[in-house]
């Protein structure tokens, strides 16, 4: 059962084109498609995040798409976890498999790998439960063990400080000593080809304003209610972009041709910040028009 399958990732901004793409794409390579999307994994946000209907899907099967509810919340090792299921179930379908999603980030981990951390002793969560109640007191203290790591993070970032606090404990080795002992494993390991979807800044200005208006009509605004008295404005996910804005046009700040224009405006910047960590984080990227890289492709 070694065959290896053949694999490729299409990354671009919001309303690039990427989804009908990756559809094509899997239907000729006869491919599963896994979405690296972070609003596309959740069940029941589906307007707002633009992920594709089960008619688009077009008998392909997508996984990453609805994968958990709004008020879970996930991060980088839930797509690794993923994409190591995906992938085996591909190598036992005898499919090849596309990546697709504008959260590229999530991409850039599965190739380039994460440390795994330690288990964590409950002594040791007592221990740093007690230091992280002083937090500048600690990231002084983590400083003068290993300037080097602390420097990269902020000293109001109690999240990885704690986690370097976690780290000293329970194996007596500063961050960089541990990470150095035990370096980030890749999880894709085989060869993937990266496409990358250019567009025009007033052309895709134009598709995202576009894309709004069609959300709005298809009912952006009911599916913003049902998920609000569902689970509350609390969950990470309720502050995506459309679904803020949204909240903000129901407490009666903006009216609704505001409401489109600010959607509009700030799906627009996401763009150019996804265009902006694609263009510098990836190598040998395979670059054009959804047309040229269709030719490509097919």
């Amino acid at each position: 059962m070694n065959h290896t399958i053949r694999q490729l990732a299409l990354i671009g901004p919001t309303a690039s084109g990427k989804t009908a793409l990756a559809i094509k794409a899997a239907q000729v390579l006869d491919a599963y498609i896994l979405s690296i999307d972070s609003l596309s994994i959740y069940k029941e946000i589906n307007i707002v995040s633009a992920k594709p209907t089960i008619a688009e899907r077009q008998g392909v099967k997508h996984y990453g798409i609805d994968f958990i509810a709004p008020n879970e919340d996930f991060d980088v090792t839930t797509f690794i976890r993923l994409y190591e299921d995906v992938h085996a179930r591909a190598m036992a379908d005898n499919k090849n498999l596309v990546i697709v999603g504008g959260t590229s980030f999530y991409l850039k981990m599965l190739m380039e790998g994460i440390s795994k951390l330690p288990k964590i002793s409950e002594e040791t969560k007592r221990r740093t439960t007690e230091a992280i109640k002083d937090l500048p007191k600690s990231y002084e203290w983590l400083s003068t063990l290993d300037l080097d790591y602390m420097q990269k993070i902020s000293s109001r970032d109690p999240y990885r400080i704690e986690k370097a606090l976690d780290i000293y404990f329970e194996t007596g080795m500063t961050p960089t000593e541990y990470f150095k002992t035990f370096p980030p494993k890749p999880t894709i390991q085989s060869e993937l080809p990266i496409y990358q979807i250019e567009t025009d800044r007033e052309l895709l200005r134009k598709r995202i304003a576009l894309r709004t208006q069609i959300m709005l009509e298809d009912g952006l605004i009911d599916e913003i209610c049902m998920l609000e008295e569902k689970y509350t404005r609390a969950p990470n996910c309720m502050k995506a972009i459309g679904i803020k804005e949204t909240l903000a046009y129901l407490d009666g700040i903006y009216d609704r041709e505001m409401l489109k224009e600010k959607i509009t405006v700030n799906t627009a910047r996401l763009a150019k910040r996804q265009t902006t960590f694609n263009n510098s984080q990836f190598d040998n990227v395979i670059k054009g028009s959804v047309l040229e890289l269709e030719e490509k492709l097919l």
